[in-house]
């Protein structure tokens, strides 16, 4: 059990370390508004708060940084969601003011001022695919052989495939099978598309088309829909510019963990729903021992959910951040929400 005044010295040791970067000594602590002990006194709580392992030296001073014990306990019972300034309210306001009708520009938007309004990297994960449903298909021939095939879903996603078109296709049949498909398929999730076709949309082909086969076939590829969604990230390099990354290793490898997005994708879609921190070891990803990532969940009808995360130094300013992606959390819900249902 941590006294009063060593809560209040780990606690000022970090916010100081968070702002600057910079190892904490007990002369910098005795000149800090609100402490009022001898520099002794203050040495001797560093050395208990170093034995516990909540703040460890550095290499190059005699002063003390945090240790990830330390972040973790300052997260659980220090910290505060930080009010949030009048300009960046303003930032994330208009970022819902502007008349917005597709999920993916929406989250691509997110994941932007996020990252700039944080300085770290933003990383934006929609909803799966699979799971929205169709609202409009549209098939735009290029050429006698090859056409383009739109997919649009009911939240604004937009899927573009192209594939070929046999030659024994009538072009007739082309405009009979968007015709049946969006009298057959508006209103039915994703994944069971190809399940459709296969049941009672190939029998309207062998009434309707002259080369049902061909088209069937063409289909099926096409109305194969991957499950995982994209992932938007704003502000990829600011992870770069933090004091702690000028390793080129280290940058390589965070690069390129990055570059690999399935990764991503299974971090995100494994973590809990609501806001959660993880700070380095407690990732589970060998390269992001020295980062830190917050996440938060956002809702597009009942059933649906995305998740908004920053990922930065573990010297990050996570009141901030945590004030952020809650705001920004409620905000998706209630704009993704109502476009769901329109």
């Amino acid at each position: 059990m941590l006294t009063e005044r060593q809560l209040l010295i780990l606690q000022i040791i970090i916010d100081d370390f968070i702002r600057s970067a910079h190892p904490v000594g007990s002369r910098t602590l005795a000149k800090k508004k609100g402490i009022n002990f001898s520099s002794a006194t203050i040495r001797n709580d560093m050395a208990d708060l170093e034995e516990l392992g909540l703040i460890e030296k550095t290499h190059t001073s005699s002063g003390r940084v945090p240790s990830e014990k330390g972040y973790r306990f300052y997260v659980d019972h220090l910290l505060s969601p930080e009010k949030l300034e009048q300009h960046e309210l303003k930032m994330i306001d208009e970022l819902f003011e502007e008349s917005i009708f597709e999920l993916e520009k929406i989250v691509q938007n997110s994941a932007k001022v996020l990252s700039e309004l944080t300085k770290y990297t933003a990383i934006v994960l929609g909803p799966t695919v699979e799971d929205h449903k169709l609202s409009k298909f549209q098939i735009i021939p290029l050429n006698d052989d090859s056409a383009v095939a739109i997919i649009v879903t009911n939240t604004g996603h937009i899927e573009h495939k192209l594939f070929t078109i046999p030659s024994s296709i009538h072009p007739t049949d082309i405009e009979k099978t968007v015709n049946i498909l969006n009298e057959r398929l508006r209103g039915v999730p994703l994944s069971e598309l190809n399940s459709k076709l296969m049941g009672e949309i190939i029998q309207l082909f062998k009434e309707h088309l002259h080369s049902y086969e061909a088209m069937f076939q063409s289909l099926f590829t096409v109305l194969n829909i991957s499950s995982n969604d994209k992932l938007y990230y704003g502000g990829k390099i600011n992870i770069l510019k933090q004091p702690e990354f000028q390793d080129i290793e280290k940058i390589k490898d965070i690069i390129k963990l990055m570059e690999e997005e399935d990764n991503f994708y299974h971090l995100l879609r494994t973590t809990p729903f609501g806001t959660h921190v993880k700070i380095g070891t407690e990732i589970k990803v060998p390269e992001m021992e020295d980062l830190s990532l917050i996440t938060a969940t956002y809702n597009i009808g009942e059933e649906q959910f995305g998740k908004i995360a920053i990922l930065g130094p573990k010297r990050m300013n996570y009141g901030k951040v945590i004030s952020l992606l809650n705001l920004l959390s409620k905000n998706l819900t209630f704009t993704l929400s109502n476009l769901y249902d329109e």
